[in-house]
């Protein structure tokens, strides 16, 4: 009965963080957040450890508990009160992915907090769609320091007036704020109506006794890797300011229930933006186990998840950004390879379990000028897996979203989507074939600035035990009277009506030998 009950209030938990993301999603203005779900919902306890999840984005989730231990202590939590924040040295992932915290008082007794994070079309940067290559923070976007947002119920209109001049087509982040205000509300409204069933002591207890199950089968999917000590390197391509070949290793040790992940062996902060704050990497290795967790079930996801997991990281580090590092690419492409990186070490302990690499890279674009911004990811080639061929235009690891429809970003925005397929044949070969990555192509109905944030571009994903690697990505230019320019993987550039940018994304990579 004791099991039935916990996967009752496991549910019961998960429903107000999934309905919180409906809320989100319905209310939005953006097709970033409403057509791509590029948001995240979940609830903790008043020690600021996770209790639920919904079914969101891996990168955004597994930072929460890092932004939830550099919070918490800063404010004596009332009743109303939502604090803002994209801190990315205070647990945050990058500047657009914005964190609402609200506490939850029952019977006046503070007992659960409540996060949305959401990632906005613009935060204000240098260029349109604050995903740019850059040199340092502040050119990022607007670093927001946590604030209460709403203090005891009012709202603190000054600091949030301010904030919108500072953003491009502050009427759009103005109703993606308000969506992710009202799912907060929501998840508020469910939480009351749990304590008048079940009331304090239950719901706590019940929170606890999660926590505890999930270690415990983390535990037990750790204790099935043989022990030792097994590692594995990888580069990012280059970080857009002048630097190539960025060494991102990883040394990870078992030891009867419990892993040890250290990355302080890679390499330096860099002065481009792919450098990745400490919450991002934790993220990322959780994700990795979390993956071999649910691989022979479904588990909770929580705290107790977490607990068996020690990361090392040294700061100052392309995995642990300092203040002023740039950090916008580090969240979206970092993320990825230090997920190549750990699951490569644990391919020489569980090879049996672990697939090749995936095609590497969101394919991040960014799209915009003084009257718009928009801002998208692209899928690729997921990598073969034992048993199994990878999936072909999906998105892989750490990000979790859709596509956007090209009828509803030809609605909303001054660009055509001239071709949209997969990349045939991209994917590398093996008894097992890796998938095939995606090609997209924006034809421009204005001038505009492009950022392009990608990887896989020089390195190409790794195939394992005699498979081919994956195809390596390309982005390309076409001006407008047919001039074809190739561009490297980070690039800021002006565009004029009538060009066009065409993304080839990579493959995965192949899996054993023909």
């Amino acid at each position: 009965m004791k099991a039935v009950e916990l996967e009752i209030f496991n549910k019961l938990f998960s429903a107000v963080a999934e309905e919180m993301g409906i809320v989100l999603r319905r209310s939005a203005f953006s097709p970033n957040i409403r057509e791509r779900c590029d948001f995240s919902c979940a609830m903790f306890d008043e020690k600021g450890e996770l209790v639920a999840q919904a079914s969101h984005i891996p990168v955004h989730l597994g930072a929460m508990p890092e932004t939830m231990k550099c919070v918490l202590p800063k404010f004596d939590w009332k009743p109303g009160d939502i604090v803002i924040t994209n801190d990315p040295y205070s647990g945050g992932t990058h500047l657009p992915d914005i964190t609402l915290i609200k506490p939850v008082f029952l019977n006046g007794k503070l007992c659960f907090f409540l996060i949305a994070r959401a990632h906005h079309a613009d935060i204000g940067g240098k260029f349109a769609g604050s995903m740019a290559v850059t040199t340092h923070i502040e050119e990022e976007g607007v670093l927001i320091k946590p604030t209460l947002l709403f203090n005891h119920g009012n709202l603190n209109e000054t600091f949030f007036d301010e904030l919108l001049k500072k953003l491009r087509n502050p009427k759009e982040r103005r109703g993606d704020f308000n969506a992710q205000i009202a799912c907060l509300w929501r998840g508020e409204k469910r939480l009351k109506e749990l304590y008048e069933k079940y009331g304090i002591k239950k719901l706590k207890e019940m929170a606890d006794q999660l926590k505890d199950y999930s270690q415990v089968a983390m535990e037990n999917i750790i204790k099935k890797i043989p022990e030792g000590t097994y590692e594995f390197q990888d580069y990012l391509d280059d970080d857009g300011c002048g630097r190539e070949d960025i060494l991102i290793k990883v040394k990870l040790t078992i030891k009867e229930k419990e892993v040890i992940v250290d990355f302080s062996e890679s390499d330096s902060q860099v002065r481009g933006s792919i450098n990745a704050p400490k919450a991002v990497t934790q993220s990322a290795t959780y994700y990795v186990f979390l993956s071999l967790l649910n691989s022979i079930g479904e588990y909770p996801i929580n705290q107790g998840c977490f607990r068996p997991i020690k990361i090392l990281t040294k700061s100052g580090t392309v995995v642990d950004a300092e203040y002023p590092a740039p950090v916008a690419g580090g969240n979206v492409e970092t993320s990825q390879r230090v997920v190549d990186v750990v699951l490569g070490a644990l391919s020489k302990a569980i090879p049996e379990l672990i697939p090749s690499a995936s095609c590497g890279s969101m394919n991040n674009i960014a799209i915009g000028n003084e009257e718009f911004a928009y801002y998208e990811t692209i899928g690729g080639g997921m990598g073969a897996r034992p048993g199994k061929d990878g999936l072909s235009g999906v998105h892989t690891h750490m990000t979790n979203t859709l596509n956007t429809p090209i009828e509803a970003l030809e609605h909303e925005y001054p660009l055509i989507i001239t071709k949209y397929s997969l990349r045939k044949g991209s994917g590398g070969n093996g008894k097992w074939k890796g998938g095939d990555g995606i090609i997209r192509e924006y034809q421009f109905e204005c001038d505009s600035d492009v950022t392009i944030l990608s990887e896989r571009r020089k390195h190409a994903p790794y195939g394992l035990y005699g498979g081919d690697p994956g195809k390596r990505g390309e982005n390309w230019l076409i001006k407008a009277d047919g001039t074809k320019v190739k561009l490297g993987s980070k690039v800021n550039l002006k565009v004029r009506k009538g060009d066009k940018v065409t993304i080839m994304t990579p493959g995965g990579g192949g899996w054993g030998s023909i």
